[in-house]
């Protein structure tokens, strides 16, 4: 990456200076010049030697001034020339190589130190060691959104998202595979998930209506310090799972309004099975039609008003009746009781969860 890095800020001073310029490595091999069809041959200082030093040296017709790490330069400037207008140039190139290396070194690494967080693949007792290094602030608040790409229209999200979140040191874009996105927002310890789901929804907004792209985004929970930022993580891959299981019509799932579709998501397959062996005779829920679960589910959905419910569907309230009283026939609840109408709600997640086989995190 140095390389490209190099070989665009040689390019935009190729007009200012009437030299060639060029970057050399630890090889010998020209990495950038102002000269393209030199980039990749062996500069001929492999042949005079060359030094340690980070002074500007001066062999044959070139000025040279290797920078990096101080105390052994990984790379070497050089300028066309061997008067001190070419020394000048040596030095003031080489201080805004150096400089700028470092800061996008700097960027990189924290990049990666956030990823390698978010995934667990840093000892705990290492973070604090490592932020301190790179002079991370980690008493701040911070909330990871999951950005899972379903669909899109040849355009890059990652640098979408890059642009739409510009601080760099306070917002951190990580590729985690090829459709999921993870962001790592610095947020107010005061912010709420309503204020988090807007700024999804914007997201959401933003990709689907200027770059025809549709992703669904998972929200973590707000956490204080980096080394709680792998729990937020894990649970917004918990709200996309969960929410492509129980609510597959939402773009926004957040982890903190999952309601009890988080808590039957951390059960156990088998214990599922046996609550609904215990709650439906064999095969009786299976004996309901489309018809009667979408009843049902229009039913809870208006807090078993039955008028209200009927006026929805454009039935007569007697006929919804009739169909409440199959109901209770078939299953043995009656979804006009508060204890029955929780119980059958419950075991139709269940079963819907069941059926989805999600992964688990």
């Amino acid at each position: 990456m140095s390389n490209r890095l190099f070989q665009g800020i040689i390019h935009q001073m190729k007009d200012a200076i009437d030299r060639t310029v060029g970057v050399i490595d630890e090889n010998y091999t020209v990495i950038a010049c102002s000269e393209l069809g030199r980039i990749g041959e062996a500069h001929e200082l492999m042949v005079s030697g060359s030094t340690s030093s980070t002074d500007v040296f001066v062999r044959g017709q070139y000025t040279y001034k290797p920078f990096g790490t101080p105390q052994h330069p990984e790379y070497t400037l050089f300028v066309e020339g061997n008067d001190p207008q070419a020394s000048k140039y040596a030095a003031i190139l080489s201080i805004s190589l150096s400089n700028i290396k470092f800061y996008y070194d700097e960027k990189y690494d924290r990049s990666n130190f956030i990823k390698n967080i978010i995934l667990d693949n840093i000892l705990p007792g290492d973070i604090y060691l490592k932020a301190r290094e790179l002079r991370f602030n980690s008493d701040v608040s911070r909330t990871v959104l999951l950005i899972r790409v379903v669909s899109n229209n040849d355009v890059s999200v990652y640098d979408v998202i890059q642009n739409l979140f510009p601080d760099k040191s306070k917002d951190f874009i990580i590729n985690i595979s090829e459709n999921d996105i993870a962001l790592v927002k610095e947020t107010k310890g005061s912010i709420d998930s309503k204020d988090l789901e807007n700024l999804a929804s914007s997201i959401s907004d933003t990709l689907s209506g200027e770059f025809y792209t549709h992703a669904i985004i998972g929200i973590g929970t707000t956490v204080e310090g980096l080394k709680d930022l792998a729990k937020s993580f894990k649970e917004a891959q918990i709200a996309l799972e969960v929410g492509k299981v129980f609510d597959t019509e939402k773009t926004i799932v957040s982890y903190d309004n999952l309601g009890i579709a988080r808590l039957i998501y951390q059960l156990p397959t088998t214990l599922c099975e046996t609550y609904l062996h215990e709650v439906f005779k064999r095969g009786s829920i299976e004996s309901l039609d489309q018809e009667t679960l979408f009843t049902i589910q229009k039913f809870f959905e208006n807090n078993l008003n039955v008028s209200e419910t009927s006026r929805k569907l454009f039935v007569h309230r007697n006929t919804l009746v009739y169909r409440i009283e199959k109901i209770k026939k078939i299953t043995g609840l009656d979804l006009r009781e508060f204890d029955h109408a929780i119980v059958f709600k419950i075991a139709l997640m269940v079963k819907k969860y069941l059926k989805a086989n999600p992964v688990k995190y």
